[in-house]
């Protein structure tokens, strides 16, 4: 199983487009977030030698533009998979989508496919969803933008899913934040076992060059162009 960065607000590659949002491909047929434009997603999966046709599943994070954006464009290619989102999102959304495929409203956390799970609603307010991606190594968790926190993000995905946490990739929502919060994050994640962390889209530059500092050797730099092999 592997994960691929196809939109992020860094680049890995100069070939490749970087954008204010966040999108990654796990495998090749499910597409976790959007990012925020079509135009973008289709060119970095253009460039990446990834084909739109395979994609048979996407996950929305939450109702951000910058998560759903380019869902519209992704659409507009002619495939048709099934999008799973949580029942907080827009009344008008939900029925553009499901006008065009087949829409799942998720409350409670999922087994979309064998070895991988949506948390279901986290938080209160802003709601959002995770992903888990199960590796023989521990859980991979993919987070959109965090907002309810990314420790309960995290520790959410281990209820649900089982197991011990590997990695944290994703959006952390730190941006600006304090050094003295960010360590507590950091020791929070330590006390649940996170083996390794893989910050990026709204973590914040201080926050990130804080989780680099404290995981050293286990801190991954994350960017479009990524590819991330999780093992079988």
């Amino acid at each position: 199983m592997k994960i691929t960065i196809v939109y992020d607000n860094r680049t890995l590659d100069p070939n490749l487009t970087s954008g204010w949002g966040f999108s990654c491909l796990v495998d090749d047929d499910l597409l976790f977030d959007t990012g925020g434009d079509g135009r973008t997603l289709l060119s970095n999966m253009a460039k990446m030698g990834i084909d739109p046709a395979g994609i048979r599943t996407v996950v929305l994070s939450h109702a951000h533009g910058d998560h759903t954006g380019g869902l519209g464009g992704l659409l507009a290619t002619g495939i048709r998979p099934t999008v799973y989102v949580l029942p907080s999102f827009p009344a008008r959304f939900k029925a553009d989508v499901r006008s065009l495929t087949t829409l799942v409203e998720v409350q409670e956390p999922v087994e979309i496919r064998p070895g991988v799970h949506t948390t279901g609603k986290v938080g209160r307010g802003l709601v959002e969803q995770a992903l888990t991606v199960e590796t023989e190594e521990g859980l991979v968790v993919i987070t959109g933008c965090a907002h309810p926190g990314v420790v309960e993000m995290a520790r959410r995905a281990k209820e649900s899913a089982g197991g011990e946490v590997r990695l944290v990739l994703g959006g952390f929502h730190l941006g600006g934040v304090s050094r003295r919060r960010v360590e507590r994050i950091v020791a929070d994640f330590r006390r649940l076992g996170v083996q390794q962390v893989a910050p990026c889209h709204c973590t914040g530059d201080r926050a990130i060059g804080i989780f680099a500092e404290k995981y050293g050797e286990d801190f991954i730099r994350v960017g479009v162009g990524m590819v991330l092999d999780t093992g079988p």
